[in-house]
């Protein structure tokens, strides 16, 4: 599309967290106002490059300085993002208003929307007004891991780009070049499904936490029957300390659960993200029925359907793990192999 000069004037970069999507979007801005362009890529050293790389983020908490657009330090690229969970009118009002001005210094203005999906009506209401008829030298990049929550006028508008997870191998490749070792380097790259982003943040002390504390979940379905055991997880997923790390062990439930599936229908060992957990998720999988597994996935993933809406998480997850237990009570599980 570069080389055609014939990008959208709007598009729609979807995929999961921290595979590089925001990068990518600056990477088409620098592309488009490049001084030297190497083959309609950015040459990535000319101040045109340099400058577009770097966001200036603002330095306080104030909400009236996070509704603003954030520039970079060119002034034809910048972003917005959600300031408390949801994206504004008037952050939309800004982009119509900026996107309307021909470009400063370079050759086309770009906009990125971070996290497009914390749009509500009013606010992609107002965005649909610049992308039915965007400017020639002005483009939009929304970008999201959640394409569905977008309305379909808005998605119909845009140009969507699917970015696929990275794969385990070329994330340890990675991680072991910044210096980790090879063995934290294969865990973390396992654990990361697909994102960069995940595998270079994750703090495995806290990771390792998370797992022997979903592990407990899953013998409990599966080993024990211990609803009291369920109960009593749930709790603890729910205490205020974990508070920021409640989807993040549900992911690490669900990893879990996926790797016994798959130990349940004779994959290798060596297939599975938790490879050094492969005795305890064997011994899992012999009385694991894998139409449960496959039910269980589903319900987490409506489990997380539901917190966008703000429910009760303690009420959801102690439904989420005794329905779970009420699958296995039901005649699921067979007998062990």
């Amino acid at each position: 599309m570069l080389v055609s000069d014939r990008l959208p004037g709007a598009m729609l970069f979807t995929g999961e967290e921290g595979i590089g999507k925001k990068l990518f979007a600056l990477e088409i801005a620098r592309a488009l106002n490049c001084r030297t362009p190497k083959d309609n890529e950015a040459c990535g050293v000319c101040s045109s490059c340099v400058r577009i790389w770097k966001l200036n983020y603002p330095t306080r908490d104030d909400v009236d300085e996070w509704t603003q657009i954030i520039w970079t330090n060119h002034a034809d690229v910048g972003l917005v993002i959600a300031p408390r969970r949801v994206l504004r009118v008037e952050q939309m009002r800004q982009i119509e208003k900026e996107a309307n001005f021909r470009p400063y210094e370079g050759k086309a203005r770009v906009f990125l929307i971070d996290e497009a999906d914390k749009l509500n009506d009013a606010s992609a209401n107002a965005l649909l007004k610049v992308l039915e008829e965007p400017p020639r030298t002005s483009h939009l990049i929304l970008i999201t891991a959640r394409p569905a929550m977008l309305l379909p006028t808005i998605l119909s508008r845009c140009q969507m780009i699917r970015f696929s997870p990275l794969t385990p191998d070329e994330i340890q490749k990675h991680l072991v070049k910044n210096n980790i070792d090879v063995k934290t380097a294969r865990l973390r790259a396992r654990a990361a499904g697909g994102s960069m982003g995940r595998a270079l943040s994750g703090d495995l002390v806290t990771f390792t936490s998370q797992r022997k504390a979903m592990l407990k979940v899953l013998n409990a379905l599966v080993l024990s029957d211990d609803r009291a055991q369920l109960l009593r997880s749930a709790e603890q997923l729910n205490e205020a300390q974990y508070k920021e790390e409640f989807e993040e062990r549900l992911d690490v439930l669900e990893t879990l659960i996926r790797d016994a599936w798959m130990l349940s229908l004779g994959v290798d060992t060596s297939r599975i993200v938790n490879e050094d957990l492969s005795a305890e998720l064997k011994e899992i999988a012999q009385k694991l029925d894998p139409s449960c597994a496959g039910d269980w996935i589903l319900q987490i993933e409506d489990l997380r359907e539901q917190l966008i809406v703000n429910v009760n998480r303690k009420i959801t997850t102690d439904s989420l793990f005794l329905v779970m237990a009420g699958d296995v009570a039901a005649g699921k599980r067979p007998k062990v192999r």
